[in-house]
């Protein structure tokens, strides 16, 4: 905030907590009182808590998923509201929601269930909000950043995979999403490290077969030259 401030920018710091409804409401509210208004949200919050399935408890499961894929929904909700109550008073909107989805929730990583499954949700998430907002002038995509924060900071990496998550890689596309040169661009999912630049398409209807069985006996048959023809998944390997 300090470094912001130094620049000439304008900033508040807010402690609430993001995984609570009232937090998130807080902070929208904050952001409107201070600065007047509100035209971008970027939801960055983020835990990790990671364990293979078989030994991970209930709490490290619930608080995962309520800081990233709550706290994401908790903001936007509250954010989507304050536009839509601006366009229903005929007041016109250039509006921003940035989330942070991640190639662990697009590419799976082992040990990573709870944080693979928040953000596929907030992916899926932002798909749908960008579908709800468009007519009042919002738009919504995600990040899936290849960077190292204070979240990763103890994986002691050597220092040319430092150079490449370093966080400068992720910040211009930030920028740009936050800026009235992406006003038509919504919906998308976006990867972005020191490495590459590259639009996620998970989640695309593959090889189809127009006839499916009727009967339990004739699936294997079926499906089999659909597995087949499946193009090869990237995985969490194919990021490094």
């Amino acid at each position: 905030m300090n470094e912001i401030k130094a620049a000439g920018g304008q900033a508040a710091a807010n402690t609430d907590d993001i995984s609570s409804f009232a937090g998130a409401k807080n902070i929208v509210d904050q952001a409107i009182d201070t600065f007047g208004g509100l035209d971008v949200v970027v939801n960055n919050a983020g835990i990790l808590r990671d364990r293979m399935l078989f030994s991970m408890s209930e709490e490290e499961w619930d608080s995962v998923i309520k800081v990233h894929l709550k706290g994401t929904f908790g903001t936007s909700r509250f954010a989507a509201e304050y536009w839509r109550n601006r366009s229903k008073d005929g007041k016109t909107n250039d509006a921003r929601i940035i989330n942070t989805s991640s190639v662990a929730g697009l590419y799976a990583n082992p040990g990573q269930a709870n944080y693979g499954a928040a953000k596929a949700g907030i992916a899926t998430f932002t798909q749908i909000a960008a579908q709800e907002l468009s007519r009042y002038g919002v738009t919504a995509n995600a990040i899936a950043p290849g960077a190292l924060t204070r979240l990763t900071e103890d994986l002691n990496l050597p220092d040319e995979m430092l150079a490449k998550f370093d966080p400068r890689w992720v910040a211009p596309i930030v920028t740009w999403l936050a800026s009235p040169l992406s006003k038509d661009v919504t919906g998308h999912v976006i990867e972005s490290n020191g490495m590459f630049l590259a639009i996620a398409e998970s989640w695309q209807r593959g090889p189809t077969l127009n006839t499916p069985p009727a009967e339990a006996e004739d699936v294997d048959a079926a499906i089999r030259p659909l597995l087949a023809a499946t193009r090869a998944r990237t995985t969490m390997a194919d990021i490094n």
